[in-house]
This record gives structure tokens, sequence and C-alpha cells, in this order.
């Protein structure tokens, strides 16, 4: 079956989080859905699972809050914070929504008879640990929070880290033009890192957009993840910069929703997710890496890579969690979980990037939403079995 998906017209930068049209298109029932989930395939999880499925390991996701109530995601998501402290509340359409899709990419563990049904994340054992840091686009309380609680996202990293964070997932960030570093959220990164915790951003939707830098993905020490298309190429939103280490998938992803309903999307976000999955199957399997040796693993084993070695739009290839975890087993850890701060980038690589304008005033992901949005859909699966498939 071939699901049609929506798209805004426009991606905005640092105002939007899940953007989910109208409930329109092919409807399917719940066994349909595994079937859309073509990220399991090239990322090899079957393989890969043989080896571990993340149990033990704490995936921190900082963002619009998590629906641990979720079928996919009960018992999975642990007790955490909320940053913001008002918006929107559970029952509420703007809850959640974009928390909840990136929690059961990173650790869904399907539902019903043999889990048969609904979404299955890349470390389907992993824990979730919700740090809400930001409100979805829809949420009234938006512009309070942007002028309110423009530190959250600092706040929030320094949290998970000590809270037993082993991966911070952070589908988040301020790519428009006036995007600039935040010392804040700079220094919680390191502090996140130097705790031992690997830290994980989207690269930015902005590939359309005149590839402007993203923040956090363009901090020291972070992996930055880009996306691709089922077929392996980069996705046309995804944004080509120096910083970016390795591409995972992030067009047409199912996604889980709290409304109990199945969404097609894309971005940079569904990316960044992957790879914190991806990297919570090496924690689990090899607790003794450090930030800094999971960063390279990463770089070393990607496949499909760029002529050269690496670029701007797929940085060093795809992901590849199997060859990671394999070439992990003869790597005697080194402790390089005291720093991973450099100020050598890789790149830029063989894309030009365009010129920035200078930074005019910088406003938090917390404040203004996600700058990296994720997913404009307009392909909903129901859950009932019920359903019919329509073409």
């Amino acid at each position: 079956m071939t699901l049609r998906v929506l798209r805004n017209a426009a991606v905005t930068a640092l105002a939007t989080t899940c953007v989910l049209l109208p409930a329109t298109g092919t409807a399917y029932a719940d066994d349909g859905i595994r079937a859309q989930q073509w990220a399991l395939d090239v990322m090899r999880t079957d393989e890969a699972w043989r080896t571990t499925k993340g149990e033990g390991v704490t995936v921190a996701v900082l963002d619009t809050g998590v629906d641990a109530s979720h079928p996919d995601l009960v018992g999975n998501v642990l007790t955490g914070k909320d940053m913001v402290g008002f918006g929107a509340r559970r029952g509420d359409r703007s809850w959640a929504r974009h928390g909840t899709a990136m929690a059961g990419i990173v650790a869904g563990h399907g539902h019903g008879a043999g889990r048969r049904d609904g979404v299955l994340g890349i470390a389907p054992e992993a824990r979730i640990l919700p740090v809400r840091v930001i409100l979805e686009d829809g949420d009234p309380a938006r512009k309070k929070a942007r002028s309110t609680r423009g530190n959250a996202l600092a706040e929030g990293i320094r949290w998970a880290a000590d809270h037993g964070a082993d991966v911070i997932n952070l589908s988040l960030g301020d790519d428009s033009k006036s995007a600039h570093p935040e010392p804040t959220e700079d220094a919680a990164v390191q502090y996140a890192l130097r705790k031992g915790a690997v830290v994980v951003a989207s690269a930015g939707n902005g590939g359309e957009r005149g590839d402007h830098i993203s923040y956090p993905a363009a901090y020291p020490g972070v992996i930055a993840a880009t996306a691709v298309d089922s077929n392996g190429v980069r996705a046309p939103f995804s944004t080509r910069r120096w910083y970016a280490t390795v591409a995972a998938p992030g067009d047409d992803v199912v996604i889980a929703d709290p409304n109990r309903r199945y969404y097609e999307g894309w971005g940079t976000s569904a990316a960044a997710a992957f790879v914190s999955g991806a990297v919570a199957l090496i924690r689990a399997a090899h607790p003794g890496l450090g930030p800094a040796e999971i960063k390279k693993l990463l770089r070393d084993t990607a496949r499909d890579t760029p002529a050269g070695g690496r670029d701007d739009s797929r940085g060093f290839g795809l992901i590849d969690p199997v060859a990671a975890l394999a070439r992990a087993d003869r790597i005697k850890p080194q402790s390089l979980r005291t720093t991973a701060r450099t100020d050598k980038y890789f790149g830029p690589g063989p894309d030009k990037a365009p010129k920035d304008e200078g930074p005019a005033g910088w406003v938090g992901p917390l404040a203004g939403g996600l700058g990296v949005a994720l997913l404009a859909a307009g392909v909903w699966l129901w859950r009932g079995r019920a359903a019919s498939a329509r073409r």
C-alpha cells in the first residue's frame, strides 16, 4: 500500500513543532502500519536486535512531553520533568504530540497480540526519560514561553544528565537567519558530555530555505543527524552544513500520536530520533564507551559513504547500527567521557554553504518552538482492526 503525504508549503524556523494536517487520505488497519516502517529494514534492526534491544539504557527525550500511556510506549517511560510549567495538558490536542512521536521512534514496542500492531522503535527495550522544554506549535501559551522560559533547554539538558540519561535526544533547534550559539546551552551540552551522556540533535530543516546553521546541532560534541529518504538520498528539506555527522531516515516516517492514530511525517527530527535509538543499542551492548568514542564509531561504520569520505548533506554516510555494534566489540574504552569539545570541525565538504546573515537576537528553541520541525503529514492510519484499506 502507498501512503500519500501532504506537506505544508513551508516549514517555519523557530515556530513549528509537529505539524499534522487534518486526518485525510488513506486509512489502514493496525496490521498495515508495520509494513510502512521502511526505516526498520534500512537500519537492519532484525540483525541488530540479535545483540540487544536497548535494555537498561535511558534516552532522555527533550521535547514537548511524552504520552506515557500510549499503547506503544506504556512501561517504557520514566517519570520526567516539565521545565516549562504551563501550557497544554493531557487531553489537549496540542500536548505531547512531537515528543510522543520521537519517543516512539526511539523506543516504541508496539502493542496487541505478539506486539504486531503499532510502531516499533529502534531500541524497543530502552527507557524514555521525558523532559518538556518546549511547547507545541498549536499551544496558545507559546508566546508566553518565548518570553519567560528561554532557558528551559539548557536546564533540561543538565537535568537529564543528572538523572541518568545515557543518551539525550534533541529533535529541536533554531535554524533561523538570526540563530547563533547560546552560551548557557553550549555549556549545558558540554556538561552532559562530561557526565557521559551522548547528545544527538537534528541538523535542521533548512535545506530549501538557505541551509542556515541550526543550534543545538552545531554545538561541539553533538552528533548531528541529517535526513534521507527510503532510497538513501538526502531529503530536500535536510540542512547541509559542516557539522553533519551521519544521516538517518527522515522522510515518510510512521509516527505514533497521543490521539492513538498513526501519521506519516518528515523532518530531521525523526532522523535524530533514529540515531538516538541506534546509540541506545550501542550503549546497551557497550556501556563503557564514552560520547566521543561513540561519535567516532558512528562515523567510522557509516555506510554509503559520500565521495571523499563525507559531505555536508549526509555527513559520513547512513548510520549503520549493525556495523557499529560489530566494530564496538573490538574497541577498548579509552575513557573519553571527560571532554568532547573541539574547535575543529569536519567540512565544509563538497556542498557549498550559503553565507548566513549576522545574528539579530537569539530566541531559544524553547521559546519559539522547533526550528527543526518534524512532520507535516496528511495521512493517518486508523488503529481499529475493522478499518479496511482503500486506495
